[in-house]
């Protein structure tokens, strides 16, 4: 686990930002991989890390389904790390409807690839400490997620 005593709770330990781009499944999964070798490279506490390659790939599919493009920052701290998510797509016109689980607006073809079952953003929510979206129609999506370090919970809330 990363030894926090010796640094400051606000200090920055290490940032990044990661292009996304719609209609990529070739590079699906980048992202979250990148980040997941960041956090193992750090040392941190291996459910944390499992956490935040979840709703990293979460985001980052839904991003690659719904937009024409996004990025991905993630911010690590002593205390926690957090994940936003940018995206330049349609937006969604129903935020409670679309954090149902099964609830699903992506087209057949997608879903004939395995993709859009309607359960993304819900993982992303039960998986992260805490979960932000905002949408605006027409114009893109931002989710923000924070995993705290000392706070190794189970999956299930």
């Amino acid at each position: 686990m990363l030894n926090t005593n010796s640094i400051p709770l606000d200090k920055l330990i290490v940032e990044g930002i990661f292009p996304l781009v719609g209609g990529n499944f070739a590079k699906a999964g980048e992202a979250s991989i990148h980040l997941k070798q960041k956090l193992t490279e750090l040392g941190l506490n291996e459910d944390i890390v499992r956490r935040a390659a979840i709703v990293t790939f979460e985001a980052e599919m839904n991003v690659i389904i719904y937009a024409v493009a996004g990025w991905l920052h993630y911010y690590v701290t002593p205390r926690q790390i957090k994940i936003i998510v940018q995206d330049m797509g349609h937006g969604i016109e129903n935020i409670e409807l679309a954090l149902q689980e099964g609830y699903s607006t992506a087209p057949p073809w997608v879903k004939e690839m395995g993709w859009g079952s309607g359960m993304g953003l819900p993982n992303m929510k039960r998986t992260s400490d805490e979960f932000k979206i905002d949408s605006v129609v027409g114009e893109g999506t931002t989710v923000e997620m924070i995993i705290y370090l000392n706070n190794v919970k189970a999956q299930n809330k």
